[in-house]
């Protein structure tokens, strides 16, 4: 079994030997052991430690380095006809606390009935879809 136990620099020049798709809340655990058809890869990451798409991970030797992506599953994309009413859902999405993916299109969260009703009361379209989440890390992140 790999343990990999360091995060590497953004924009490290180290390739892959091994690409490993998580999902946003798998990104968020610091201890996680993944099955690959190579076999088992355990992260050990220190407490905190959130992953985004495209970090690269390596063994305490550096003598292995994968690759995580973001990998699709079940979200609501959110979409607006202006940009005044996309931040107005965010505003509200943001009083609840929740993971959120932010960009200047469109809003995705994790699938909520109460939070969906909510968002097409406001107008807003929302569309059910599998597709990759990467919510924002919080103000306090420093990725």
């Amino acid at each position: 079994m790999l343990i990999l136990t360091r995060k590497m620099p953004p924009n490290s020049s180290l390739s892959a030997n091994l690409i490993i798709s998580l999902t946003a809340v798998e990104r968020t655990k610091t201890r996680h052991r993944h099955q690959t058809p190579f076999g088992s890869i355990m992260i050990q990451l220190p407490r905190g430690t959130v992953l985004q798409n495209g970090d690269l991970l390596q063994t305490e030797a550096g003598d292995y380095t994968v690759q995580i992506v973001a990998e699709p599953e079940p979200v609501l994309t959110v979409t607006a006809k202006s940009f005044l009413d996309l931040l107005r859902a965010a505003y509200h999405l943001g009083n609840r606390h929740i993971p959120l993916e932010i960009t200047a299109s469109y809003l995705r969260l994790s699938p909520d009935p109460v939070l969906q009703s909510m968002l097409e009361h406001l107008g807003l379209e929302v569309c059910p879809e599998i597709a990759p989440f990467e919510p924002e890390g919080g103000a306090y992140d420093h990725h």
